[in-house]
């Protein structure tokens, strides 16, 4: 009986088998999360990957089910929204268009698909979306505050402050189902319940344009509430809400340009119990407040934090009550309320140091090893009163002692360049005084600095290795591409980017997290596609776009910088920026179109991106612009003019492109023709006729005219380009943008041996360089540093871009890249690349190897997609894919070019 039983089984299993569907969805996603917790948009976006174990699948159609019931959706019914079979091969971005969303609300969906060959898959897991608040009318609670006042003199700024600190207790009467808090606190808060820290995120919330923009964030308080008695705490920091009238470059206020105040708080408990009823705590004059330890904090200078001001159990059941007074409802900002989607900041990292040394009485140097952004945390153990300092500092001077000079805030290094009150140099530090019991453990909480070396003075004895540690902080994107390869000063290029672009992500990609943390329209030009084939940064680069949708001038100008904070420089009228800079705002439309095939951020960015080009055009003289910052830090004399007007023709072609996505026929036919009309204009000025030489003939003005195609002799051009890398000895004297657009350049013109050469210098200028003379991030300058340039900045990280582009080959051929291009361009002293990047569809993977024998190349494609495989080889050699000859497309540019569907190949050349 056991062996016909089993042969049942077998047989049962076999037939199963047999008819398994070779398409099964996979990884589902809501605005680009796995079950977001808080959302606030009233038409979410779904996608999903698929898994197949056979090749060249495609979906041919999908149907999604969605519910506010779990029992619904396991029975195969969506009382909220069902599509019904679609007939359609998309499987990202599918607008919901169910029924009403309501806020507060726990929604349910999964998704069956549909193969070309009509075979349908099995339901997919169940997952969920849950929305926040989707109408301002349902927040009910207020703006609170301690009543405290900011000072009427600038010089007061800089005295001590004591932050807020804010508790409510309240009951919880019934058994709990679910509990939910949304929360507001500007600059920055921290919540606590019941004397634990609610969630794991930082610096909340992220840094916007407060009079227009204020996000919140939404936490899954359940497991933190009691049965009975409970207590909600908070504590408040100033952060970019509260700053200091220090004068940024001695100039700007932040305090007269953005909306500022006092630190408050807005925030919301929801508990649902078991039995259906519902309970609210909201911020409203009940709660409690009192000062806290922290007296003074600001995100340039630092903070300070006295442990003997401490409210012992502040924020649990067992505090006291001398000290505390009510809290006042306050006005807070102005700007709309919105769900924080981008990722949170974290510690994402802790680094160990790996020296410290004595350096004079009573100071030591901690090197950390490594340059990042973030903060220190130190134990120590000594007597009440003993105040301990830490300056912090990107360099050493040849002596050991610390160069802080790199990482002065906005270069204020002489007495009252910050204003009334402000540091003769505004370096960074940090303060603790001890409250003398047993082992003391602190870091900042409401400010982060760009730092390798801690000075340390005022240690009751001497510190340890084991007494620092370095909290890396960074918005906590996830990896979705890695890459290696057989020349090792890549893979050590390749670690340090990461570095660089790690510590400039605090909520807005900043030029460098300790000088300045701004967010610069051109840095996110030249290295939000390195950014991206390394990240998911869908929702931070939305952030972003709104961020300068935010700063649009009354005119429709665009900011240099957003959030705004005073600088324009060179820009064209009111605070506008120059149009290198303000071709940030289309340019990451532009990204998340091509790489997350978001087609929404174009259609919202629409008519102020028309605002924009109608101010351009306003601004232009002669379809030309004249002036601009230009090829940013490029060794050769800048072609500044030749680039705005560049940079203007990009802004023109992007108007007819997204015209043309959208559908606006008259638009588009008007911006092609604006485009046209700047390109015979830029060529009839700057093109030396039948020399191919543009403007001065530097290496930015040969890239830019290449990059944009405006070269009427464009192998007369190129051959200038590479004229000018041989009389700069196969080294780079590019800037900013032409450096990014060097790569494209030799990639798109097969000129990646040269490419290659200038890339693995090690001598000035180049990557090279700066490895060799220590640099664990990337410098600002190709030059050394000194006492001004600072030592992490991500504008040159481009080159990551064509590790991915060039070395992987791995490029789009199609929005999100449901068409993709696997191109590898091997070089002479490469024998092997191998990385992967995670697009909206699956993992992408390139991975050859060159030898005496031949070349292989493994290759995975998602499903859903196809691909073109470039596969290096003579004319009409042989192209083998496992034991099987391949047919190939067509030869060209020293490739084998291969169609291929979905799946994983093994291609090889030679023996």
């Amino acid at each position: 009986m056991k062996k016909v039983l089993t042969l049942t089984i077998l047989c049962c299993l076999l037939l199963i088998t047999s008819h398994a569907t070779p398409l099964q969805p996979a990884t589902l996603t809501c605005e680009y999360m796995v079950n977001p917790l808080g959302i606030d948009t009233k038409t979410p976006r779904f996608s999903w990957t698929m898994n197949s174990t056979e090749r060249n699948q495609l979906q041919s159609a999908y149907e999604i089910i969605v519910s506010d019931q779990m029992q619904e959706l396991q029975q195969g019914k969506g009382d909220q929204w069902s599509t019904g079979k679609i007939i359609s091969a998309q499987s990202m971005q599918v607008e919901y268009a169910g029924k009403r969303l309501q806020s507060f609300t726990k929604y349910y969906w999964r998704v069956r698909v549909v193969n070309q060959n009509n075979e349908a898959s099995g339901w997919s897991d169940i997952n969920s979306f849950e929305t926040a608040i989707l109408s301002a009318t349902d927040w009910t609670a207020k703006w609170i505050s301690d009543d405290s006042k900011n000072p009427a003199k600038d010089e007061d700024y800089y005295k001590e402050d004591r932050m807020p600190l804010l508790r409510k207790e309240f009951a919880a009467g019934k058994k709990i189902a679910s509990a939910r808090l949304y929360i507001s606190g500007l600059g920055y808060y921290e919540a606590f319940l019941n004397g634990k820290k609610i969630g794991d995120h930082v610096l909340e919330p992220g840094f916007t344009t407060y009079k227009k923009q204020v996000l919140y964030s939404v936490y899954d308080v359940t497991a933190m509430l009691e049965k009975g008695n409970n207590v909600a705490g908070i504590m408040l920091g100033s952060g970019w809400w509260n700053p200091l009238p220090l004068r940024i470059f001695g100039r700007f206020d932040l305090r007269k340009i953005q909306q500022t105040g006092r630190p408050c708080v807005l925030a919301e408990i929801h508990i649902t119990y078991t039995d259906g009823t519902k309970q609210t705590i909201n911020t409203d004059d009940s709660w409690q407040t009192a000062p806290g330890p922290v007296i003074h904090n600001n995100v340039y200078l630092g903070e300070k934090y006295d442990a003997r001001l401490e409210q012992k159990n502040w924020n649990t059941i067992g505090a006291g009550k001398a000290g505390w007074k009510n809290a006042s409802i306050t006005t807070g900002p102005s700007g709309i309320l919105t769900a924080q989607i981008a990722p949170p900041i974290r510690i994402t990292k802790i680094i160990r140091p790996v020296k410290i040394n004595e350096q004079g009485k009573d100071t030591f140097i901690v090197d950390m090893g490594q340059n990042f952004a973030g903060v220190a945390r130190i134990k120590v153990k000594g007597p009440k009163g003993t105040k301990i300092t830490m300056r912090l500092g990107e360099d050493v001077w040849p002596d050991g002692r610390l160069n802080f000079m790199t990482s002065v805030a906005t270069q204020l290094k002489s007495p009252g360049a910050g204003g009334p009150g402000a540091p003769d140099i505004a370096w960074q530090e940090d303060g603790y005084i001890l409250k003398g019991s047993g082992t003391e453990t602190w870091q900042p909480q409401f400010t982060f600095h760009g730092f390798r070396y801690v000075e340390i003075a005022g240690w009751p004895g001497k510190p340890t290795l084991a007494d620092i540690e370095g909290m890396r902080m960074n918005s906590d994107v996830a990896q979705e591409g890695d890459f290696s390869c057989s020349n090792e000063m890549f893979n050590q290029l390749h670690k340090v980017i990461q570095w660089t672009f790690l510590s400039n992500i605090f909520s807005v990609q900043s030029d460098c997290p300790a000088r300045e943390k701004m967010g610069y329209g051109a840095d996110m030009v030249v290295s939000s596609n390195a950014f991206i084939y390394n990240y998911g940064m869908a929702n931070f680069y939305t952030k972003a776009v709104r961020d300068f949708a935010n700063e649009q001038q009354p005119d429709g100008g665009i900011t240099e910088i957003a959030p705004f904070t005073g600088i324009a420089d060179r820009g064209y009228g009111g605070d506008s920026g120059p149009m290198g800079w303000e071709l940030g705002y289309s340019f990451l439309q532009k990204q998340l179109y091509d790489f997350y095939g978001d087609k929404q951020v174009i259609e919202n960015n629409y008519p102020a991106f028309m605002k924009q080009m109608e101010f351009l055009q306003s601004k232009a003289k002669d379809d030309l612009f004249y002036w601009d910052i230009g090829d940013h830090e490029a060794l050769d004399t800048k072609p500044d003019a030749f680039s705005a007007s560049c940079f203007y023709y990009h802004h023109a072609k992007l108007a007819e492109e997204f015209a043309g996505i959208l559908h606006e026929q008259d638009d588009s036919v008007k911006f092609a023709k604006l485009a046209r009309n700047i390109k015979e204009a830029i060529i009839s000025k700057y093109n030396v006729r039948n020399t191919g030489r543009f403007d001065n003939a530097t290496q930015s003005a040969q890239t830019l005219a290449l990059w944009y195609g405006l070269a009427p002799e464009k192998d007369s051009a190129l051959a200038v380009l590479m004229s000018e890398y041989a009389r700069h000895n196969m080294h780079l004297s590019t800037g900013i943008f032409s450096t990014k657009m060097m790569f494209d350049v030799l990639r798109e013109n097969d000129r990646n041996e040269v490419a290659y050469t200038i890339a693995n210098q090690k001598t000035f200028p180049g990557w090279g360089f700066m490895l060799a003379n220590g640099a664990t991030t990337l410098w600002e300058t190709w030059a050394p540093t000194g006492t001004v340039y600072s030592q992490n900045h991500p504008m040159f990280g481009s080159v990551d871009e064509w590790f991915y582009r060039s070395l992987l080959g791995i490029n789009p051929a199609a929005p999100g890249f449901q068409k993709i291009i696997i191109h590898p361009q091997p070089v002479s002293d490469l024998t092997r690349a191998k990385g992967s990047y995670q697009c909206m569809y699956g993992t992408i993977l390139s991975d050859w190897k060159k030898s005496s024998n031949g070349f292989a190349l493994h290759a995975v494609i998602p499903v859903n997609t196809t691909a073109l495989v470039y596969v290096p080889c003579k004319e009409n050699a042989v192209v083998m894919e496992g034991a099987s000859k391949v047919t190939v497309a067509r030869y060209e540019q020293g490739c084998a070019v291969v169609e291929v569907g979905s799946g994983e190949y093994f291609f090889r050349v030679g023996e």
